[in-house]
């Protein structure tokens, strides 16, 4: 039963119905906590679809008091406001205790999808900000918030971002920025590292808690399987590892790149989730190291599924107390060297429109790959026109971005002769694949310029154009060309 929290004074009632939740793991796991108060918050970016998904108001939220309720400048009647404890490994090496240095989960909403947790994300220090300020800035937060969208709107696993509020408050990064706080949603905001906090402290009765929690909440079917010998904790390390196989084929199909796969940073559930220096690729590089905290290129894009692999070994060793057996938790892991390449094959036959998949398939998938890299072919518009030769006929626009046009021509021809035999179908097929539009490094960067400025339809363009990738958005051309000069030069970085 979900306990009865009385609204502090001056609270905003959203009329919904919270409940608590991942809080009735109890204080082991979290602690509870008010958030900091951003200073007269202004409103960035309201997601008013996913308001409307939640139940949540639109107009009172885009209202005076709905506004200070979204930087945490007011209660909201119901919540509970609490940091979880969690550890990780951070670029290969065990970090010890982490835990959410600047966000309070505020508490869960039942909606038609499911249970729905909502975070403030820059709320201010907790217990667990360690030498931090607890703060989010406006460039990051905007990142965060068209990210998020982007990634749903290509049907990408995500956690998503219901708004963006800031304010003049000052913020010391590399430079002094203005802070601001971000709402982000997802069922459930529990991570790898939340697993490896308890079992590095051999605190087999949190662990056990935490994970049938897990399993009760997401994963009851983990009870029912008689696999592994009926062992429920090993189902679910298994059910991850399937679904973690499955995003990350997504990510390299959509040609997004994370940047900081810490294992505090995978979801228990297979989402994407801390959009922080994240980049969707423009000319094609699988070497692409989107972080310029990576020195060593830890997460370069090619190497994004075998370090998915690795944070999921790291997640079975903290599951192996539960699971009792070294060759069950090894076995638990083996589907992700199956799933991966399945996964990633089906997606890229699908941007191909190849329709059903067939193991010859993969040279012509190899030599696309090889032809785009060695080229530097901008990786978007090279599917988005692939996909409008197929449906019109003429590859003329598609031949146009390669400078070795005999080696094209070569793989252009098998290709021809593998696509199906209603090429216009296939065509429409692809166009509903490969999208024109994705969150570019500066189409983020001009949005957040203008904001800066408070001009703030810059973001609400780009949150448009994002949730509908697909269409052709012809008074939004500009969006999809190819990035100007000056975007190579961006840097993202952790700070944020």
């Amino acid at each position: 039963m979900d306990s009865v929290i009385e609204a502090p004074p001056g609270a905003l009632d959203l009329g919904v119905a919270w409940r608590d939740g991942f809080a009735g793991l109890g204080p082991s796991f979290y602690t509870e906590l008010p958030p900091a108060p951003l200073p007269a918050p202004y409103l960035v970016g309201l997601n008013r679809p996913l308001a409307r998904t939640l139940g949540l108001p639109e107009e009172l939220l885009a209202g005076h008091e709905g506004v200070r309720a979204l930087a945490a400048s007011l209660p909201v009647t119901g919540t509970r406001p609490l940091a979880s404890v969690y550890s990780g490994h951070q670029f290969g090496v065990w970090a010890g205790q982490l835990g959410d240095g600047r966000a309070l989960l505020l508490g869960e909403l039942e909606t038609p999808s499911g249970p729905m947790e909502l975070q403030y994300k820059g709320s201010g220090r907790t217990p667990y900000s360690r030498m931090g300020d607890g703060r989010a800035v406006l460039r990051s937060s905007i990142r965060e918030f068209l990210g998020s969208e982007a990634m749903h709107g290509l049907r990408v696993p995500t956690t998503r971002a219901l708004s963006v509020a800031g304010s003049d408050a000052p913020v010391r990064r590399e430079e002094m920025e203005t802070a601001a706080v971000v709402i982000r949603v997802a069922p459930s905001f529990i991570r790898f590292g939340h697993f490896e906090h308890f079992a590095s402290r051999e605190q087999d009765a949190e662990l056990r808690q935490l994970a049938d929690y897990v399993i009760d909440r997401f994963y009851p079917h983990c009870r029912a399987s008689e696999k592994f010998a009926g062992n429920p904790y090993a189902n679910l390390l298994e059910q991850v590892c399937e679904r973690t196989a499955a995003m990350v084929a997504q990510w390299q199909a959509a040609g997004f790149c994370h940047g900081v796969m810490n294992t505090d940073n995978m979801s228990i559930l297979g989402l994407t989730i801390d959009y922080g220096p994240f980049q969707f690729l423009d000319a094609f590089d699988p070497n692409h190291i989107c972080n310029h905290s990576d020195e060593t290129g830890r997460y370069a894009y090619n190497r994004q599924p075998n370090v998915a692999y690795w944070n999921l070994f790291c997640l079975g060793q903290a599951l192996y107390p539960l699971i009792g057996s070294e060759e069950l938790t090894l076995a638990a892991l083996e589907p992700y060297k199956t799933v991966f390449p399945r996964e990633l094959q089906k997606r890229m036959s699908a941007k191909l429109g190849l329709g059903d998949v067939q193991d010859a398939d993969r040279d012509l998938i190899e030599r696309a790959l090889k032809l785009l890299a060695q080229d530097k072919v901008d990786w978007t518009i090279f599917w988005r026109r692939l996909s409008h030769a197929v449906a019109g006929g003429s590859n003329d626009a598609v031949r146009d971005l390669f400078l070795d046009r005999t080696a094209f021509d070569a793989w252009w021809l098998d290709y021809a002769a593998r696509l199906p035999a209603d090429r216009a179908a296939a065509g429409l097929e692809m166009l509903g694949t490969n999208p024109k539009f994705v969150l570019r490094n500066h189409l983020a960067e001009l949005a957040i310029r203008r904001a800066k400025e408070k001009d703030f339809g810059p973001v609400a363009n780009l949150l448009k154009v994002l949730h509908a990738p697909f269409d052709e958005h012809p008074e939004h051309e500009d969006m999809a060309g190819f990035p100007p000069d000056w975007a190579s030069n961006i840097e993202i970085s952790c700070s944020s």
